[in-house]
């Protein structure tokens, strides 16, 4: 899926000045995307907008699948939030079978997609746990592996890797990037999440610059 953003601007209520102006980026299909800049530049808001969780003042944005066919964001994408929000009272298994019922599974591939996600993510031994039990790191990798057990073409990803130490990252990083032919955009502070993607896209007060001139584009 084949995500695009044509001259896009965004300001918020109340807002002085636009957080997003003029900006315009082109994400192939299956490809693997980084949002970087220092805080407060507008990559959750350039990752919000291209989720369609929000709406631009001016601009658009576009998914196209390989029939050239148009689909409006949330039909065809998956999120996994800065804040982690998974219902404490169901098991682990439970929370991750709702990313595969969102494709509409059935409970059996719901139940197989489930133990793929949570051994990809290091959890299999946790599956019947209640998600209220969970620490911060191993809450985040459930949220990732619901994620995962979405079958949706694009994953949209705002620090997914923000609760983890150093080993646990390389293991979730390496599970998303193996996710066959979705396209994956992140936002990241992390220099290795960014450095094994297709491009980066630096972010600077509200406008993509090339990061070595530190100019506009």
């Amino acid at each position: 899926m084949r995500v695009t953003a044509d001259h896009v601007s965004f300001t918020y209520p109340r807002a002085t000045r636009p957080v997003l102006a003029d900006l315009s980026c082109d994400l192939p299909s299956g490809s693997t995307t980084a949002i970087v800049g220092p805080s407060g530049s507008g990559k959750t808001t350039l990752l919000s907008l291209l989720g369609g969780l929000l709406r631009p003042q001016d601009g658009q944005f576009t998914c196209i699948d390989e029939r050239g066919a148009q689909h409006t964001p949330r039909e065809v994408s998956t999120w996994v939030l800065q804040t982690v929000s998974l219902l404490p009272d169901r098991t682990v298994e439970d929370n991750v079978r709702l990313g595969a019922f969102l494709d509409g599974a059935t409970p059996a591939q719901a139940h197989d997609r489930a133990l793929t996600a949570l051994a990809d993510m290091g959890l299999a031994d946790r599956i019947g746990e209640r998600a209220a039990v969970l620490s911060g790191g191993e809450a985040q990798r459930v949220a990732i592996a619901r994620a995962l057990a979405s079958r949706r073409p694009v994953l949209f990803a705002d620090e997914p890797t923000g609760q983890l130490d150093a080993a646990t990252t390389d293991v979730v990083l390496d599970a998303m990037f193996a996710s066959a032919r979705r396209t994956l955009v992140l936002v990241t502070h992390d220099e290795r999440a960014a450095a094994r993607c297709d491009q980066v896209l630096y972010l600077r007060d509200g406008q993509l610059q090339d990061e070595a001139a530190g100019v506009a584009r």
